[in-house]
């Protein structure tokens, strides 16, 4: 697999530019696994984290889930890999979790949330609501808070790759 990464225009119109910097920081995730055994993938940074490139993709498959189905639309299908007794279970690998798997469970995440944010426009509110506040979110928030999250995980992505196998790279 080889992860093509592109920028969006500088002069897109909104919705397709915040459209284009979340998939260029999907695709940066995705890049930053690439090349890797199942083994590398699931080994954490640095003791006693339990942080991995596996474990980040799994996390980020339960955030699109979480804003994309569950506040945007109202659909909440549970979780994928936490539960109330393991609130942190995305991050909680074993020897039997693999690449193949984390990776078409986030895709199908990805994919899921494109088609739901499709039927909205940028003020549209989302259908959900915050579990911890009760306020609805429009879908410009819901976006720029995605793109975000993946930033600041591909941060943690470019430490743990590097602590991995030495590569580094934007």
């Amino acid at each position: 697999m080889t992860t093509e990464r592109a920028e969006p225009a500088t002069t897109a119109d909104e919705r397709t530019m915040l459209e284009g910097w979340l998939d260029y920081h999907r695709q940066t995730l995705a890049w930053k696994c690439e090349g890797l055994s199942d083994a590398q993938l699931r080994t954490a940074a640095v003791e006693p984290s339990e942080l991995s490139l596996m474990g980040l993709v799994r996390h980020m498959a339960e955030v699109e889930r979480g804003w994309f189905r569950k506040v945007l639309v109202d659909d909440d299908p549970g979780p994928i890999y936490y539960s109330d007794a393991d609130p942190d279970g995305e991050f909680h690998l074993t020897e039997a979790d693999t690449w193949k798997e984390a990776y078409a469970t986030w895709q199908a995440e990805i994919d899921t949330a494109r088609g739901n944010a499709a039927r909205f426009g940028l003020d549209d509110l989302s259908e959900g609501r915050s579990k911890r506040t009760g306020d609805q979110f429009n879908l410009r928030w819901i976006y720029t808070h995605m793109i975000e999250e993946y930033a600041r995980h591909n941060g943690h992505a470019d430490l743990i790759r590097e602590r991995v196998d030495g590569a580094i790279g934007d």
